[in-house]
């Protein structure tokens, strides 16, 4: 798997639109395979997304995509600033079923 960890912002009453949105929009993505949202303790409106994809070729093909371009300026809208990402391989992963 690959993916991408985000830092970022909603803009002040916007955070549960945000959070709809990205539900809705992960739906469409081809590759997708999960995400998790984190809502720091420290500072209530910051933000970590985690995204993951079956692999780095799905996840490059959706990062270029004319969709996911459409998809970003949606959901940036609702932020107050541009995310910060961080791509990597995931090398492991355990949850409890």
């Amino acid at each position: 798997m690959y993916g991408t960890i985000a830092r970022l912002w909603p803009k002040l009453g916007m955070e549960q639109q945000l959070m709809n949105l990205a539900q809705e929009q992960a739906r469409e993505i081809p590759g997708w395979v999960a995400n998790y949202v984190y809502r720091m303790e420290a500072d209530p409106n910051e933000y970590y997304v985690v995204v993951m994809f079956e692999s780095k070729d799905a996840y490059i093909a959706n990062a270029a995509s004319p969709e996911q371009d459409a998809r970003y300026r949606k959901l940036r809208e609702l932020m107050e600033n541009d995310p910060e990402w961080h791509d990597g391989e995931v090398v492991a992963a355990d949850t409890v079923q």
